[in-house]
């Protein structure tokens, strides 16, 4: 027997033993009005206030068995969490399921009963045998008979970015957990802790209130034997694995770091901006094994990880890695991102080479679209030059010639009348510096935006969305309460606004059902400082591409990228910053110079 077997069962048994207490501090009330009620029967309890005392204890005991019965079957009844997965059969991948086998046959356990992947860099063995599973449909087949082994839940990007080897040796002590896991005292408590889990989760119903607090104070009280419990089972798996393949499982486990490294960038820098715009890109763990392999070309100590790629992946396993895949790249948009569980119209899959054209270029103009928009709202800043006479300012205080064939901005009017005048005071006095409301986190105040929404934009000299346009109404305009802060908080109220407008489109709402918001959602919500610094980001960008031959491209480290001559320009990010936090807009304008992006010219918009 494993070293850590007797640890788990005798943790096991205090989890039990808390079980016990529990249903005879519920019984307690019953024996006595037992004990109350035989006694008066036989006479040793006759006369004085007793009969009123066995009548009261009676109600009470009902009340209780009525309440400590309605507990027990929600947590018997309730359905513990299931980790959402994409279900593999063993005719999708009978190699898999072999290589499985094979290892719970050398280490004398149990097969796991099924296997499902996970878009994550983790494998956990998972009990899908809870009859509340198999009456929502959440779970069927073998796994989901009572007594049968858990489900065998592997990372997908494991598959594509180990080797079978390797895969093999880091499933060992994982698969040797369903030798513990078939003990009978471990094993039911196991179940008794899910049940209170899920209790917890059936006491924020209406009328059911009263469930959690309970359900949470027996959590308390078993949390430590549970956590123990928990230790000695890993521990017990890890001796038992010991003598299958453990000098490889060393060198794997550097692999899945690697792999957790790649994928986390994978997703929060090239998945996330394609989320962001109603696309999900269809073959993320393929993307894996490119991310790192750029890794390894940029990292020193990766070196050498590349060299394993002549050996046969872990993919193979499968027989269709690609529809596997796609539903596996599908499933991690609604875990990061929620978005809806099938494609639609507006939720559709994009192929890597079609990235840079379909993900990258429309969120450019989207964004350089939205700042214009945001611009127009605040009429820009008050006092600058309109009409023939105006003159390029390279200080960025001026803006450029309005011609005659150059496209107004829109919703700006023809010449100085009293929108522009009512428009004035509020961008004067965003432009001088002076306070101009704000709420919390770099978003404009109500006040701010109200008045913005009432007063149409005033002419600023500046002809169409033209990339001299933001330049000249940034130009010394960072500080607090300035235009650069009513920009930010107005470029934040409107993606917000999209964002609540999106998510309550019918298509969508259905689509989602429960998992209308990300259940890990992979950044915090971005501030108003850093949405202006990517608008106007977006916007050099959209410059460079219609007027100096620029192209959009995509780094497999971070994303959405800006080529030149068919390189990569990663120095205009400082720059930027330079411009929206300290108004300073000359590195840009010597970037853009040298670049030959002419910033007079309007850019072209979704």
């Amino acid at each position: 027997m494993e070293a850590g077997v007797p640890s788990a069962r005798s943790r096991a048994l205090a989890v039990l033993r808390v079980r016990s207490r529990a249903l005879a501090v519920a019984l307690l009330p019953a024996a006595l009005a037992v004990v109350l009620v035989a006694a008066r029967a036989t006479g040793r309890l006759a006369g004085g206030p007793w009969g009123t005392v066995t009548l009261v204890v009676c109600a009470v005991a009902a009340l209780v068995l009525l309440l400590g019965g309605v507990f027990a079957a929600v947590v018997l009844r309730a359905s513990p969490a299931v980790t959402p997965t994409v279900p593999l059969s063993e005719a999708a991948a009978p190699d898999l399921y072999r290589l499985v086998r094979d290892l719970a046959d050398r280490m004398d356990v149990p097969p796991p009963s099924a296997i499902a992947l996970t878009p994550d860099c983790d494998s956990w063995l998972e009990d899908r045998t809870h009859a509340a599973h198999r009456r929502g449909g959440i779970a069927g087949g073998p796994q989901s008979v009572s007594g049968a082994a858990p489900v065998l839940v592997i990372g997908s990007p494991f598959l594509w970015w180990m080797r079978v080897a390797e895969l093999r040796a880091v499933l060992a002590p994982v698969v040797a957990g369903t030798g513990p896991s078939a003990h009978p005292d471990i094993a039911d408590a196991r179940g008794f802790v899910r049940g209170l889990d899920a209790a917890v989760d059936v006491g924020s119903r209406r009328g059911l209130g009263w469930i959690g607090a309970p359900a949470r104070l027996l959590l308390r009280l078993c949390r430590t034997d549970a956590a123990e419990m928990e230790r000695g089972v890993a521990a017990a798996a890890s001796d038992r694995a010991q003598g299958v393949d453990y000098g490889l499982r060393i060198v794997a486990q550097e692999q899945v770091g690697l792999a957790y490294a790649g994928w986390d960038r994978l997703l929060t820098r090239v998945a996330l901006p394609a989320w962001r715009m109603g696309r999900w890109p269809a073959h993320l763990d393929a993307g894996v094994v490119s991310a790192l392999t750029e890794l390894s070309r940029r990292d020193r100590l990766a070196e050498g990880f590349t060299s394993r790629l002549g050996e046969r992946p872990a993919c193979d396993l499968l027989e269709q890695p690609g529809v596997i895949d796609e539903a596996t790249s599908l499933l991690a948009a609604r875990l990061f991102h929620g978005g809806p569980a099938e494609s639609g119209p507006d939720w559709s899959p994009v192929e890597w080479t079609a990235y840079p054209e379909e993900v990258v270029d429309r969120k450019w103009r989207t964004e350089a679209a939205r700042l214009h928009t945001a611009l127009d709202a605040l009429a820009g800043p008050a006092g600058l030059p309109a009409g023939p006479s105006a003159t390029t300012g390279t200080g960025g205080t001026g803006g450029p010639t309005a011609s005659a064939g150059s496209v107004s901005p829109a919703g700006a009017g023809g010449g100085s009348g009293a929108p522009a005048a009512s428009a004035a005071p509020t961008a004067a006095a965003a432009a001088s510096g002076s306070p101009v409301p704000s709420g919390p986190s770099g978003t404009a105040g109500s006040a701010t935006i109200e008045a913005a929404d009432a007063a149409r934009p005033a002419l600023d000299g500046f002809a169409g969305p033209t990339l001299e346009r933001v330049l000249g109404c940034l130009t010394g305009a960072a500080g607090e309460g300035a235009l650069g802060e009513a920009l930010a908080g107005r470029l934040s109220a409107d993606l917000a606004r999209e964002e609540r407008a999106a998510g309550a489109t019918g298509g969508a709402g259905k689509a989602r059902g429960a998992d209308a918001v990300p259940l890990f959602p992979l950044q915090p919500p971005r501030s108003g400082r850093d949405l202006l610094a990517d608008h106007v980001t977006a916007m050099v960008c959209c410059a460079a591409v219609d007027s100096a031959g620029a192209a959009p491209g995509m780094d497999w480290l971070d994303g959405p990228v800006l080529l030149v001559g068919g390189d990569r320009r990663s120095d205009l990010a400082p720059r930027v910053l330079c411009l929206v936090e300290d108004g300073d807009p000359e590195p840009l304008r010597d970037w853009l110079s040298a670049l030959g992006v002419r910033t007079e010219k309007p850019v072209r918009l979704v």
